[in-house]
């Protein structure tokens, strides 16, 4: 579903100044300076309205949360919801999940979430899915070697699929489930999680992580024409 329009979308953007980044390519390799005393950096692909992004950043004050997301009408509600929690480890990125290596500098990454992504059904769309390996691969450029990529789906097929992708392309798979919350609420919901859980359909879940680089995993097979919808 496409987002409505937002009235006054630019004067909006421009009071959430303090949490946005507009020029992400001149903070690759320079993130820590925003927060010094970060123990690590997180990285949300695709944050929606951010609920996710900033309760993450609630609960973990001496981290430093990164988000982009691609649809300017989500993301500033998302930083709205920054400013007005007062979340001074919180910052936002109006880019794209395919040029993550342009915004960051390799091993500058200490996790990635990816929640919720478009399951782009169908093979001949199987490239543009976040969890295809021409992605995972550029996700290791700038990821840590032992670093994690967390994954979260309502889809059964595309979480099968992303369980074939990981391994293949260097990263270890860890707290696999098919059912997150069968035994009550785990972790930091997003609104599509709350809404898909309280209609009884359960959570796919899985970490990757991420493997010292085998040197068959170093070179592209291919470019990625367009890049996916990310959001929730």
């Amino acid at each position: 579903m496409r987002m409505r329009k937002k009235k006054n979308l630019e004067p909006r953007m421009e009071r959430c100044a303090a949490c946005w980044v507009k020029e992400p390519e001149t903070m690759r390799g320079r993130w820590r300076d925003r927060m010094p005393s970060a123990r690590a950096i997180w990285l949300e692909l695709g944050c929606g309205k951010g609920r996710f992004t900033c309760e993450t950043a609630a609960q973990n004050p001496d981290v430093l949360v990164v988000a982009i997301e691609r649809v300017p009408d989500a993301m500033v509600i998302a930083m709205e919801r920054g400013i007005g929690d007062e979340l001074t480890n919180v910052l936002f990125i109006d880019g794209d999940a395919a040029r993550l290596d342009l915004y960051f500098a390799p091993d500058e990454i200490d996790r990635i979430y990816i929640n919720f992504c478009d399951p782009w059904p169908g093979q001949h769309h199987a490239r543009r899915r976040l969890t295809h390996e021409v992605f995972l691969k550029s996700y290791r450029k700038v990821l840590r070697d032992g670093g994690d990529l967390h994954f979260k789906t309502d889809n059964a097929d595309l979480f099968t699929f992303a369980l074939f992708q990981f391994p293949k392309v260097g990263y270890t798979l860890h707290e696999v489930t098919r059912n997150l919350h069968e035994q009550g609420i785990c972790g930091v919901m997003t609104d599509y999680e709350e809404k898909f859980h309280s209609q009884g359909i359960p959570i796919n879940r899985c970490v990757g992580i991420k493997d010292m680089q085998p040197h068959h995993i170093d070179g592209e097979e291919g470019q990625q024409e367009e890049g996916p919808e990310t959001g929730e």
